[in-house]
């Protein structure tokens, strides 16, 4: 189960769906939502404001369900994650090549 190791400004990779193969940046998480840059992108129609012009159309980007998506590295590849113990420190990594890539520390 890695979605629960995905948390804000890591880049992954959708599944499924209509952006099904799109690598993003994760903007915002919820229990089981995430908002992905340039992903789920839907028009919206912004009323007129005091400071703003008003009948705009901008595209803005659409929670997707953290089931469709997964963690990736700087590539855009897949990577499966697993907690690595050392002392006080507790670090995801991953393997590339052989050889155990550090992902993110949890706890130090």
């Amino acid at each position: 189960m890695a979605q629960k190791w995905i948390k804000e400004g890591d880049t992954v990779k959708v599944l499924s769906g209509n952006d099904n193969g799109q690598v993003g940046k994760v903007l915002a998480k919820s229990k089981t939502n995430i908002v992905v840059q340039g992903v789920n992108l839907r028009k919206k129609h912004v009323k007129k404001q005091q400071n703003q012009a008003g009948g705009e159309i901008v595209s803005i980007e659409r929670p997707i369900h953290i089931s469709n998506v997964t963690l990736c590295d700087a590539e855009g590849n897949r990577i499966k994650l697993k907690t690595k113990i050392d002392g006080k420190k507790k670090d995801l990594v991953y393997t590339k090549d052989g050889k155990e890539t550090v992902y993110r520390t949890l706890r130090k």
